[in-house]
């Protein structure tokens, strides 16, 4: 298959050390989205082979103690922090010397483009290309000006690196995929959601959702279906867990007026993520567009519990035969597909089986020595 051999790049460990730019828009725990996770997992993960490296970001929140990561405290808009964000970082980078320079996705990557310097990108998803994120055409013109620009891509799944190269017009030679990783804390944890129940006074099974509340995440199908589905199971629980974006705010807050039913959490904090998705019987993800990988899914697998989502290619090439798959925008069908679910235990089981192997292609080890593959290649290129 395509995707496996694209994704399984030789393992190799570089023997000289590098001083490493890593540049992203948002970095976790300050941002919480996937992109933000994936930037903070490079960053640890290149610190603990022993690279010299500093990360620049965008400070959203409380920022960090961390004296090599750089956080410029920006406008809280969806678009004033351009200014800010490109014209401080891109002196930054015109004023000091790397081996590497490496943006993480277009906006990411924004200071980088107008340094002139050779740089490496991460490109998560086709976002603008597939859903209406901006009637602004800037952003379009950013992933194709990132695309054109970067001497190296590395995208997330094979469907992505597929589309980039439709889409963006970036020869596929330049594209390589390097499936995201995750934690190794993400294990099952039964005494502790015990626990987690009973505190929270919940009783009943459980189907939990835990990201970005944005427009694309089929949010509201998800709601629409629990209701559906609790006509047939009457004690069943829905639990909502994340920040919604700017733009959604208002909306949250009416979904919460009308439907008290359903528990909106607000941000999970970090050492609690475990134990919310090994208490959830069924974690339910929904989305109808903008999805590169997914990394809830499988972090929701290496807890134990089984998923339910939507067609997305990018579910389909990462999850496979362990999940239940979903036309989006469908509520009616997705509830049918919960009440078949919780009806015949045997799904349980099929979507488990062989769990412990697969989730082996997504550790930080296997990540990182695909990243230093990546940049080694890159260097030799150059010189």
């Amino acid at each position: 298959m395509t995707g496996v051999q694209t994704c399984a790049l030789p393992i190799y460990t570089l023997m000289k050390k590098l001083k490493i730019c890593l540049v992203s828009l948002g970095l976790f725990p300050d941002q919480r989205d996937g992109s933000a996770f994936v930037a903070r997992g490079i960053y640890d993960e290149l610190k603990r082979r022993g690279h010299d490296v500093t990360c620049l970001t965008a400070q959203w929140g409380e920022g960090f103690e961390d004296p090599n990561i750089i956080a410029l405290k920006v406008v809280q808009s969806r678009f004033f922090w351009m200014p800010q964000f490109l014209f401080k970082f891109r002196k930054f980078l015109k004023t000091h010397e790397f081996d590497i320079i490496h943006g993480n996705g277009s906006r990411g990557s924004l200071p980088i483009i107008f340094s002139g310097k050779p740089y490496i990108s991460h490109i998560h998803d086709l976002g603008p290309f597939e859903t209406n994120f901006s009637k602004l055409p800037f952003i379009k013109w950013l992933e194709l000006k990132n695309a054109k620009k970067a001497s190296k891509i590395i995208t997330v799944s094979e469907i992505i690196r597929q589309g980039i190269h439709k889409v963006m017009h970036a020869p596929l030679e330049r594209i390589q995929c390097v499936y995201n990783a995750i934690d190794s804390r993400y294990k099952p944890m039964p005494e502790q959601a015990r626990e987690l129940k009973q505190k929270l006074g919940i009783k009943g099974p459980i189907l939990y959702y835990v990201g970005r509340l944005a427009f694309y995440k089929g949010i509201e199908n998800i709601i629409e279906a629990f209701y559906k589905v609790k006509q047939h199971i009457p004690d069943i629980n829905l639990l909502i867990g994340g920040k919604p974006e700017i733009k959604l705010v208002d909306t949250v807050e009416k979904w919460k007026k009308d439907h008290p039913e359903v528990q909106f959490l607000g941000p999970i904090a970090d050492e609690e993520m475990p134990v919310y998705y090994s208490m959830a019987d069924a974690f339910v993800t929904y989305s109808f567009a903008a999805e590169g990988f997914g990394l809830t899914p499988v972090e929701a697998l290496a807890c134990g519990t089984p998923i339910i989502c939507s067609t997305m290619p990018a579910y389909q090439e990462i999850l496979k035969e362990h999940a239940i798959f979903v036309e989006p925008k469908r509520s009616d069908l997705l509830a049918e597909k919960i009440i078949e679910f919780f009806k015949n235990p045997d799904l349980r089981q099929q979507i488990m089986k062989n769990i412990g192997e697969f989730l082996q292609r997504y550790t930080w080890k296997a990540f990182g020595d695909q990243i230093e593959a990546i940049y080694s290649d890159f260097l030799e290129t150059r010189a």
